[in-house]
């Protein structure tokens, strides 16, 4: 059975209390579901497993899959690290209103409490909406006692960092750092496989039943990064028909990919799967014997380790984001 090609999966659409409808607006994905808050594109979460959409393959779950072709999908460095636990889940997210602020907890930690991967994660803006922000950090250097006064009396925006965002912009969210996605941001998200989240204040919201949701103050108190940071967002370069490197760490290394016209790729430097999120535009990956797959915007595709050379072309300015493990 043929891995060599770039393969597709059912977007697993999670409704939310904060989910909107941008992502049927603007990326076509179809629910009979409300307030749709994330389209989780590719997942190893327990319960929550991928399932394959195109070519031969289709109907296979990606577990099925790593279990089959293990380091021929993977990568056979990758495959050795993470054995058969796919090590990244790939997501878009729409806010309507604000998400939760909240953290995640580092390997060591969600390993011993949840038996988990920590969640290292990071954003890329698609749109956002005039003015729409992002919490990403302090201010200053905080104390657990002053943070713990703040979310006490509800003063917690007075020390955390907001920036407002645009199009383009990339935050990198390194585990215990406290976090949340503003009202009218649309982004793309990178990050471990792990859904253990440490919510910490949730605006005061209920649900229709009245309810608040689960607040994890306890948990979160040796988890989070009391250091702030000068700057927050991640600087990068973009130039077109070639992969920028915007973020660089030990679960992922993310590249921007402007494309216009024809473009030649290999991967014969890389002992890794590569995926590709299509943010813009839409491309047509050529590959093997004149096979081609086309990526609108809002798909993701998942290239083995053994397909080392395609050809991606756009008639149009777009834009992937390319994602591997070096």
């Amino acid at each position: 059975m043929n891995i060599n090609y770039p393969i597709k999966f059912k977007p697993i659409l999670k409704e939310k209390i904060w989910g909107g409808e941008k992502l049927n607006r603007l990326l076509n994905k179809q629910s009979d579901k409300k307030n749709i808050g994330e389209s989780w594109e590719i997942s190893d979460v327990d319960n929550d497993i991928s399932i394959v959409s195109n070519g031969a393959l289709a109907g296979f779950s990606l577990q099925e899959l790593i279990s089959k072709f293990k380091g021929e999908l993977v990568g056979e460095k990758v495959y050795q690290q993470f054995g058969e636990k796919f090590p990244l889940l790939i997501k878009f997210i729409d806010a309507k209103t604000a998400l939760s602020i909240q953290l995640h907890p580092d390997d060591a930690l969600a390993k011993k409490r949840h038996n988990s991967f920590g969640k290292t994660e990071m954003w890329y803006v698609m749109q956002a909406d005039e003015n729409a922000n992002l919490i990403v950090g302090f201010k200053n250097d905080v104390s657990s006692e002053e943070y713990l006064q703040h979310l006490k009396n509800k003063t917690l925006l007075d020390i955390l960092n907001v920036d407002i965002v645009k199009n383009g912009d990339v935050y990198f969210i390194p585990t215990g750092r406290v976090h949340a996605i503003g009202a009218g941001v649309f982004l793309a998200e990178i990050q471990q496989t792990s859904d253990i989240t440490y919510r910490i204040y949730d605006w005061d919201r209920v649900d229709a039943e009245g309810n608040e949701r689960d607040l994890h103050t306890d948990e979160a108190i040796d988890a989070i990064d009391y250091k702030a940071q000068k700057n927050y967002q991640t600087n990068y370069l973009k130039e077109e028909n070639k992969s920028n490197e915007i973020v660089s760490c030990p679960y992922f290394t993310t590249n921007v990919f402007p494309i216009k016209g024809k473009v030649n790729v290999n991967h014969y430097d890389k002992d890794s799967f590569v995926i590709y999120m299509c943010v813009s535009g839409e491309v047509n990956f050529s590959y093997g014997n004149q096979q081609s797959e086309k990526l609108m915007v809002g798909e993701t595709v998942l290239i083995s380790a053994a397909l080392k050379e395609f050809e991606i072309e756009a008639e149009v300015q777009s834009e992937l984001l390319e994602v591997f493990i070096k």
